[in-house]
């Protein structure tokens, strides 16, 4: 493997001493970046993820053009689910389009058991590209969590309400149980399959789970998500794992049984209110994405968020969710290096 040259990011991720703080972006690879949108001209997300040397290109322009401290795999939530039997379809401007949702149990027992290197070999062959040859700062490799996996394979695409996977869930408690299971040894295994690769560290995105309530929460998904993690602790660690979230800041009580090492936070939150839900968590977070289109507001925002992520070790400078195509990759470099300059002065001692 490549030697790091920059781990401040995993130092974060451990609440270890940094000098300044870390910072990437969910979805900073692709989306606004020119050089992304030439290569969409020509090919689709599935091909592009399909083709290691494009793929690990695409990953790694952030670092090269922001200076963030972190790449992400750029591949989709959706990406392990075909070999699992799922037929779906990434549609442009409208998401993943599943062709055969899941109805009831004979559906999910349908389903296959994922198997890493024969069903997407291609992702970890990116992986080594980038970990061996490519990157000087950490790879974080991901996978869609359960829940949010499941509402697309109830619903058969986007949902704004989840009332179909809801009612799944109320009414077939025990089918759900069975595709929460299923869902998470496939997730485990994905990700553990990415740290073999050369991930660094892994993040779980649960991106719909803020709309179940606490209770909820414990008894249908809350099994399964420490199922994951439990299972990736055992065989790798000291691999660092995020949990990531949106609209879930009233779970993060949830999450400090859980042997998650950092809590991603969005923008309904304060990173110093996190602190005292999240227990002993390292955080991630938590810049609105719009800001990003208001550059004085976006550089004020990001300084009060410094100034409460810097009172404690363990902070990582994120976005509440993901960088969406309008943003000037311009604002990002600067944004970029605001964070840098602004968190070192802070962390010694300097003017608040």
């Amino acid at each position: 493997m490549k030697r790091l040259e920059n781990d401040l990011f995993l130092r974060a991720a451990r609440k270890e001493a940094v000098e300044q703080i870390p910072v990437w972006y969910m979805r900073q690879a692709g989306r606004s970046q020119p050089e992304y949108r030439k290569l969409k001209e020509k090919y689709s997300l599935f091909e592009i993820t399909h083709q290691p040397e494009l793929c690990a290109y695409v990953t790694r322009l952030p670092v090269e053009q922001y200076g963030v401290d972190a790449a992400i795999l750029y591949k989709d939530i959706m990406t392990p689910l075909p070999g699992m039997g799922v037929d779906v379809e990434i549609k442009s401007g409208i998401g993943p389009v599943i062709e055969n949702p899941i109805r009831d149990g004979q559906d999910i027992e349908k389903l296959a058991l994922f198997q890493a290197d024969s069903h997407v070999p291609y992702v970890l062959d990116t992986i080594k590209l980038l970990t061996q040859e490519q990157l000087t700062v950490p790879l974080i490799g991901f996978a869609g969590a359960p829940f949010t996996l499941a509402s697309y394979m109830i619903e058969g695409g986007p949902s704004k309400s989840y009332h179909q996977t809801k009612a799944f869930m109320y009414t077939k408690e025990a089918e759900w149980h069975m595709l929460m299971q299923k869902l998470a040894v496939m997730t485990a295994d994905y990700l553990l399959a990415q740290i073999k690769a050369g991930a660094s560290a892994v993040q779980i995105f649960d991106s719909w789970v803020g709309s179940l309530s606490a209770a909820d929460y414990r008894t249908y998904i809350k099994p399964a998500i420490t199922q994951i993690v439990t299972t990736i602790k055992q065989q790798s660690p000291t691999t660092p794992v995020i949990m990531q979230s949106v609209g879930a800041t009233h779970l993060l009580g949830e999450w400090q049984d859980i042997d998650v090492d950092v809590v991603g936070v969005d923008w309904r939150m304060s990173i110093k209110e996190a602190r005292t839900h999240a227990g002993n968590k390292a955080l991630q977070g938590n810049l609105d994405p719009a800001l990003l289109l208001a550059r004085d507001k976006c550089l004020t925002q990001a300084d009060q968020i410094l100034q409460e992520g810097t009172q404690e070790p363990g902070f990582i400078f994120n976005l509440g969710h993901g960088v969406f195509p309008e943003v000037p990759p311009a604002m990002l470099k600067e944004l970029t290096t605001f964070v840098h300059d602004r968190s070192a002065i802070l962390l010694r001692g300097g003017e608040k």
